[in-house]
């Protein structure tokens, strides 16, 4: 009786130790990778803010309130003239009111690697058509109707986009 539990103990003390190393294998092939990215990307990654006056004092306060973002990352683009600095950018944050006929000059400047978040709160109308098929036919493009929705949109843009 003794050789029968000292062998299923045998056996369980072995079915752990794998278990263990499967699940540390599997936490480092899929969680860490995610966790590593998302680290990087909340403290490393550029943010340009595209919006005027208000609009960009609001957004702004919205990404540094929320305590996700460092604020030396977020940089504020106001005029058509400065979107050349925002090309430094990994995540463009564009509120969408603010600039409806510069969208073709925002997506060319907007790398195939940069996120581009667009915020339109829908009481202020909606984005058209043609624009909305302009922004569907770029990668790592995110529409947002609400705030919280674009603070969920902002982290997973970091998180899924491409390094340099």
């Amino acid at each position: 009786m003794l050789d029968l539990i000292d062998w299923v103990g045998r056996v369980s003390t072995v079915i752990v130790i794998v278990s263990v190393i499967l699940g540390f294998y599997a936490w480092g092939k899929g969680i860490f990778p995610a966790l590593w990215r998302l680290g990087n990307g909340l403290s490393k990654r550029k943010i340009a803010l595209l919006a005027k006056g208000d609009n960009l004092k609001s957004l702004k306060s919205l990404l540094v309130d929320s305590k996700l973002f460092n604020e030396r990352n977020i940089f504020e683009i106001s005029s058509a003239n400065d979107l050349g600095r925002a090309e430094q950018a990994t995540l463009f944050l564009v509120y969408w009111h603010d600039w409806p006929n510069e969208l073709d000059e925002i997506l060319r400047v907007a790398k195939n690697t940069t996120a581009l978040v667009v915020y339109a709160p829908q009481e202020l109308g909606f984005i058209p058509q043609d624009k909305m098929k302009a922004l569907n036919s770029k990668r790592n493009v995110m529409v947002s109707n609400f705030r919280g929705r674009l603070l969920n949109d902002i982290v997973t843009s970091l998180m899924t986009t491409s390094y340099q």
